[in-house]
């Protein structure tokens, strides 16, 4: 059953695939809403539409005190009247998550809090298995033990055949909530492609190389990713909320991929036109993949299967460990954290996600 929390806000929002046959009563039913990465480009658009939906409150959580202050700022300016608390911490703080949860007792959690950068998480992968891995499995934890009725995933579609610490990370994260969603909790992952104008993403670096009179640095001629705006990001993340399954991928429509290089054209192009002159002769400059990078990016495994739709979304089914062999590997994979064994911490990833090809980078690392 839908929870009414979930369903008023995808109807508030999006106002698309959303089941419109639940009474008055249960429909305006009022909820604690909790989200992680509160304060970042995707984190601070949902706690907007959220905000604007009007729950009974919002508990904000972020690990960066400069983005938690700015939407707990928006919140109080924009949105007096909606109660809401800002926590400065991480997911993978347990003895900070229970509490929250125990305090607040959200009736659904959107978790998009992530260390994301692919590059920089080649040469810090603890810290991206950490907050990525170790946090949602904590949070999921929560999430069972004080009987919260539905918890969303903010995923990547750099977690299919993922090349990059990054993306093996957020797999990691998806099997946890496929594994530990049920009757009780509801847990789906929401698979986004780059979403525009995301903080690091291809879009804003562009313009800042353009507005210094490039070169602008495409990293291959044939790079192509998956786009989508904030908007679409943040309706597929509600709409996931309200999605009527549990354990599985949710997959909003993406399109055909774009050709990185011609993004970048575009936007020289687009500068021109803007100044009212001939476009600026800008140099684009190739520089190669970087380590973890791949050339194209993919929606779905090859043992994923389509399994009808939910609203707007593709219900997806993915291979799944059982949850006692899942909270085995994570507790093995944290205590390899916590003796920093990176051999050992790759061995098991790839005993877990079989299709990840670790860069050059993160194995000459672990030798």
């Amino acid at each position: 059953m839908i929870d009414p929390v979930t369903l008023r806000l995808s109807r508030h929002f999006s106002g698309q695939g959303v089941e419109t046959s639940l009474d008055t009563a249960r429909t305006s039913a009022c909820a604690t809403v909790l989200v992680t990465g509160a304060g970042g480009f995707i984190g601070s658009a949902l706690v907007k539409a959220i905000a604007a939906a009007g729950p009974e409150r919002i508990v904000l959580l972020d690990a960066s005190e400069h983005n938690l202050f700015g939407i707990h700022r928006y919140l109080e300016e924009v949105h007096p009247s909606v109660a809401h608390e800002a926590i400065l911490g991480s997911v993978t703080d347990a003895r900070l998550i229970h509490g929250v949860f125990g305090r607040f007792r959200p009736r659904i959690v959107y978790h998009a809090a992530a260390l994301k950068h692919v590059p920089l998480l080649e040469l810090n992968p603890f810290a991206a298995v950490r907050n990525n891995a170790i946090g949602t499995h904590t949070l999921a934890g929560a999430a069972l033990a004080y009987n919260v009725p539905a918890l969303v995933l903010v995923s990547t579609d750099k977690a299919v055949n993922p090349h990059s610490i990054m993306g093996a990370s957020k797999r990691l994260a998806e099997l946890t909530v496929t594994a530990l969603s049920g009757p009780a909790c509801r847990m789906n992952a929401v698979r986004l492609g780059n979403v525009v104008g995301s903080t690091g993403s291809v879009v804003p670096i562009f313009l800042e190389q353009i507005a210094r009179g490039g070169p602008v640095t495409v990293t291959h001629p044939e790079v192509s990713r998956y786009f989508m705006s904030l908007q679409e990001a943040v309706e597929a993340i509600l709409a996931g909320g309200a999605a009527d399954c549990d354990g599985k991928i949710l997959l909003p429509v993406l399109g055909e991929p774009e050709n990185i290089a011609d993004r970048a054209r575009f936007l020289i192009e687009t500068a021109g036109r803007r100044r009212r002159t001939a476009p600026p002769h800008i140099e684009i400059r190739f520089i190669g993949l970087r380590p973890g990078e791949k050339l194209h990016e993919d929606l779905m495994f090859q043992t994923e299967i389509r399994d009808g739709s939910a609203g707007p979304l593709a219900v997806i089914r993915t291979p799944t460990p059982a949850p006692a062999e899942l909270h085995g590997r994570m507790a093995q994979i944290d205590c390899l954290l916590a003796g920093g064994d990176l051999a050992a911490l790759l061995e098991t990833i790839c005993a877990m996600v079989p299709e990840y090809q670790p860069s050059s980078v993160v194995r000459s690392a672990a030798e």
